[in-house]
């Protein structure tokens, strides 16, 4: 059996292919691709449709899977509207079992109608199933370019408090902050910066001048083709691009910071965002009990294992389960996982 399960966000959609063979995973493919669902929705059909193909063609495939954080995006009035039209636009385009992850499991087609909010933001159920295969007990934590979820496993099922995004954020099991899409401002007041032996904490200027993104491709944690986002104003994503828009966070320009100013810059906001995501993984784990996390996103080495042995917890990486590039999808591997059993058990 051949599925395909997408993970469609508000600013990527990804998808994994899987080949199956009685629930035993054979193969995974991946893809991914930048879209910026508040302004281009009305490409999503051709999105899906060119992931898939530069994999396989779209009859060899035995069934579709499909989370969705995008129903959130600004271009929707209300979340139900926004789940439907995903909703409505997939069952549009393919003439293949659908399935949609919700918090209580898969729903076919007519479920998914009566009962549209159940799939709103509910990709982390599909990725919980794989932290369990690494531990049955643990917190998973994944931040991906926009977000960070933090969710615990017992005795391996996901038993998270909150079950919507608002709920999550009440409970420190959802933390909006990602590698990429970040505006630094969100999580910065205050930046110390140390020139010519003196130390000064500058406040930040709070506009849209630099994202996450731009400091991690400075301090060499990603490369450019990571960087899938768009930029703030609108350049390029070179280092020295990247420098201009984290320099202008302080009201100034590589005329009165150099290299080193900026690198400086950059190794301090690292360590605020690093510092935002601990405290949350110290509310869950605590509140919990557990000692133990999973990590997995694009983030999974540059934020939440730093971030967790901060904490002194004992971390493990769902590559031991997945590569690394299927961890950055992680919630498509699973929702392509919760569709074949769907599939094979109805």
């Amino acid at each position: 059996m051949k599925i395909a399960g997408f993970d469609i966000g508000g600013a990527n959609t990804k998808v994994a292919i899987i080949d199956f063979d009685n629930g035993e995973i054979k193969n995974i493919k991946i893809d991914l691709s930048y879209l910026p669902m508040w302004s281009d929705n009305d490409t999503l059909q051709t999105v899906l449709t060119e992931l898939i193909e530069k994999i396989c063609p779209v009859d060899e495939l035995d069934g579709i899977g499909i989370s969705m954080t995008a129903e959130l995006v600004d271009a929707y009035e209300t979340k139900k509207e926004g789940v439907l039209d995903i909703v409505n636009k997939v069952n549009d385009l393919f003439d293949l079992p659908l399935g949609f992850v919700t918090i209580d499991g898969v729903f076919d087609i007519d479920r998914i109608k009566k009962d549209p909010l159940k799939a709103a933001a509910a990709n982390w159920i599909a990725t919980a199933p794989i932290a369990a295969k690494i531990s049955d007990n643990c917190i998973f934590v994944d931040t991906g370019s926009t977000t960070t979820d933090i969710i615990p496993v017992k005795n391996g099922k996901e038993c998270a408090k909150g079950r919507s995004d608002m709920e999550r954020l009440g409970t420190d099991e959802l933390v909006y902050t990602g590698t990429l899409r970040t505006n630094l401002c969100s999580f910065l007041y205050k930046v110390p910066l140390t020139k010519d032996g003196k130390t000064v904490n500058y406040r930040v200027g709070s506009e849209l001048f630099a994202e996450t993104a731009d400091v991690y491709r400075i301090l060499d944690l990603i490369s450019e083709d990571d960087y899938v986002c768009g930029t703030y104003d609108g350049e390029g994503k070179s280092k020295i691009e990247c420098a201009r828009r984290v320099a202008r966070v302080l009201c100034a320009d590589l005329d009165m910071l150099n290299e080193e100013d900026i690198k400086q810059l950059c190794e301090t906001i690292h360590k605020a965002q690093i510092s935002q995501i601990a405290e949350a993984i110290d509310e869950v784990s605590k509140r919990e009990n557990i000692d133990t996390i999973v990590t997995t996103g694009l983030g999974k080495d540059i934020l939440d294992k730093p971030a967790a042995e901060s904490l002194g917890l004992n971390v493990k990486s769902m590559n031991e389960f997945l590569t690394d590039d299927e961890c950055v999808v992680s919630p498509a591997v699973g929702t392509s996982i919760l569709m074949e059993e769907y599939l094979r058990n109805n």
